[in-house]
């Protein structure tokens, strides 16, 4: 089929019409983009949610950013496309072809990624390629840090792409060809991979917490560090009382300068499955090597707290207070730092604390809106971290990854300051 080419004005047009749609304003019209070719033109930043963009060609387009909530991409040819920290939530994706697509930190929840293929009404395929995500060729797609949960895979082909640290939580992935796919660090948390070829694929340190592999030879894949359903080491059962006694305890503690209660003490525990310690007064804590992936620590006291080389993937500390602590080599690939307090500790008129993160993998990690100031980053992984907003005055970044970390242009002036 021969596709529609139009040029960068022309498609400024139709997208500004989109808006004026979109907020229902006069003059508005829905952008219809099946069976356009739009290789190489910028839709960088825009809402085109609701857009339809059937077997269209999208090789090399910038779709940075761009909003594609809904929208129809269904057997679309994104080749080789920049759409790092783009958003498609419930967009239909069937049957497109990503080979060498930039996804890193895109939103695809609930997207639709089985196969599809359209046809002529003789029957003729029309668009080339019939599986989601066919690798061969062209180069791997790079979904890295993307939020898949709940997207519906089956029957991709999606050897040797890379999902490392993504969400996949709830996934069906079902007779889907994983072969060499990167999946470290993914979380597969209640996603179902039955009948799928994982032959070399690299799920080490993933989360397959409650996955179903029905058919699926798991041993066949590398799962050395993965977090599964067996506990990572002792459990709330373990501790000396109730997790609720334990917290009470330790606010005894606090509040008699440590002459009455305990202190709480959770090395190298594994309490993933606790309740949410949302606003929680945990500061002076020890949790060293603690497993507490998932949970909520969001407007929590976490002051001064020796929480080195923890597992705290996927956990929740908005607003909370962590000056002071220690988190030294600790996992916080994915966590929600936003709007957290991180400067340094006061603890008295000669003595202040300063946060240690040094060495810690902070790989997709949400810390906008943070206080930053002289926080330890020294040798940390902060790989596609989001720093936007927030005030890094004085921070230490030396030999920091900063790959992809989301930076405004005086940030990126003070963290050239100290890395190395």
């Amino acid at each position: 089929m021969q596709l529609i080419k139009i040029d960068q004005t022309l498609l400024d047009e139709m997208v500004q019409k989109h808006t004026m749609f979109r907020a229902a304003r006069m003059g508005g019209m829905r952008a219809i983009l099946a069976y356009h070719d739009l290789s190489g033109l910028n839709l960088a930043g825009h809402d085109l949610s609701h857009a339809d963009f059937t077997g269209a060609m999208l090789c090399q387009t910038d779709l940075r950013d761009t909003k594609l909530d809904y929208a129809n991409l269904f057997s679309a040819d994104v080749r080789l496309a920049q759409m790092q920290g783009s958003s498609l939530v419930r967009a239909d994706l069937r049957g497109i072809c990503m080979r060498g697509a930039q996804l890193v930190g895109a939103d695809m929840t609930d997207v639709d990624l089985r196969e599809g293929t359209i046809t002529t009404r003789e029957g003729v395929q029309m668009i080339p390629g019939t599986s989601a995500l066919p690798m061969a060729g062209n180069g791997m797609a790079d979904l890295s840090g993307a939020n898949l949960s709940r997207a519906k895979l089956s029957g991709a082909i999606a050897n040797n792409c890379d999902f490392s640290d993504a969400t996949m939580r709830g996934c069906k992935i079902v007779r889907a060809n994983l072969q060499g796919v990167n999946m470290a660090g993914v979380d597969l948390q209640d996603a179902d991979l039955s009948m799928c070829d994982v032959k070399g694929a690299n799920l080490r340190g993933a989360i397959l917490i409650n996955v179903t592999t029905n058919a699926t030879k798991l041993d066949e894949a590398f799962t050395e560090g993965a977090l599964t359903e067996a506990p990572m080491g002792p459990t709330a059962k373990d501790l000396p009382e109730s997790l609720a006694d334990c917290l009470r305890q330790h606010m005894i503690w606090l509040g008699s300068d440590g002459r009455n209660g305990r202190r709480l003490e959770i090395d190298y525990f594994d309490l993933r499955r606790s309740p949410s310690m949302a606003r929680a007064c945990l500061s002076m804590m020890r949790g060293r090597g603690a497993t507490l992936y998932g949970l909520d620590f969001s407007d929590a006291q976490m002051q001064v707290a020796d929480m080195c080389e923890a597992d705290l993937r996927h956990v929740n500390f908005a607003r909370a207070d962590l000056r002071g602590s220690d988190f030294s080599g600790a996992n916080f690939c994915n966590a929600t730092l936003q709007s957290t307090q991180l400067q340094p500790l006061e603890v008295s008129a000669n003595r202040v604390v300063v946060t240690n993160l040094s060495g810690a993998f902070l790989r997709y990690a949400n810390l906008s809106e943070s206080n930053l100031k002289q926080v330890n980053f020294s040798s940390a992984d902060l790989t596609n971290a989001n720093f936007l907003g927030s005030d890094l005055t004085d921070a230490v970044f030396t030999d920091a990854k900063m790959a992809g970390a989301r930076l405004s242009p005086a940030q990126q002036k003070q963290v050239n300051k100290t890395i190395k």
